[in-house]
């Protein structure tokens, strides 16, 4: 009877440890998100003076070069010409400032395609995040590939999209998006690329950097393949219709 009552007490111990263990991971991912909450509301007023992924681009980079420095110039929203915000949104998320931060049917769409592609062999994705998923990924996260990933970017979407207005978004994401090696947000685009500034950025110009944004880095070297010119052209035409913030 008394080893029964021992036998009792040890499980009684470990239900009390394992439930202790939950509530402990649960209390630090709840601190955590405050934590993000708060750099959300942060960025919402003050500029980032770097972003997750210009971090990790950086470091990758100075593994060659040491005293390599990343091209990045904050400019205001009203610095950026109207054609880059037209067919960064004609290029990226159509619906941009219809939406409330994710397109559900978008992500379906992109996962089925990716399925289709790894079964065949082929290593082509496709993208189905909207710009505020893709500013949550640059600015808080990584480029990495997984599912805890993904979640903390959905999580991070809604805390933007009900802190920030679409303009602050769009602002945001053109100053850290990557487009190039190296090459971070649209006055160091338009700089590396033509020589000018983001707010002299011409139709044909701001449609090829829109055009670029799926993959920079390939881009960055490969500056006038055909479809390269192909998609340049169809969001030449798009981004006359697209309404901006």
């Amino acid at each position: 009877m008394a080893a029964a009552r021992s036998s009792r007490g040890r499980g009684l111990n470990w239900w009390r440890v394992s439930t202790a263990i939950v509530m402990g991971l649960a209390c630090l991912f709840i601190l955590y998100q405050l934590w993000m909450f708060c750099m959300v509301v942060w960025y919402a007023y003050r500029e980032p003076g770097s972003s997750a992924i210009m971090r990790q681009e950086l470091s990758r980079l100075r593994e060659q070069d040491p005293e390599i420095k990343l091209e990045y110039t904050w400019v205001p929203y009203d610095k950026i010409n109207r054609n880059l915000k037209q067919a960064v949104i004609a290029s990226e998320d159509a619906n941009f400032t219809e939406h409330d931060g994710v397109e559900w049917d978008a992500i379906r769409k992109a996962w089925e395609y990716n399925q289709k592609q790894e079964s065949s062999g082929s290593a082509r994705v496709r993208g189905g995040s909207t710009i505020t998923q893709q500013l949550a990924k640059n600015l808080f996260l990584s480029s990495s590939r997984s599912y805890a990933r993904k979640g903390q970017e959905l999580i991070l979407t809604f805390m933007i999209e009900r802190v920030m207005s679409k303009e602050r978004i769009l602002e945001l994401y053109l100053n850290v998006a990557e487009w190039g090696v190296g090459v971070f947000g649209a006055e160091a685009a338009a700089r590396h690329y033509y020589n000018t500034s983001a707010a002299n950025l011409g139709a044909a110009q701001a449609a090829r950097l829109a055009a670029m944004l799926p993959n920079p880095r390939y881009y960055d070297k490969h500056r006038y393949t055909g479809y390269l010119n192909s998609r340049t052209a169809t969001l030449q035409r798009r981004m006359r219709m697209v309404e901006i913030p």
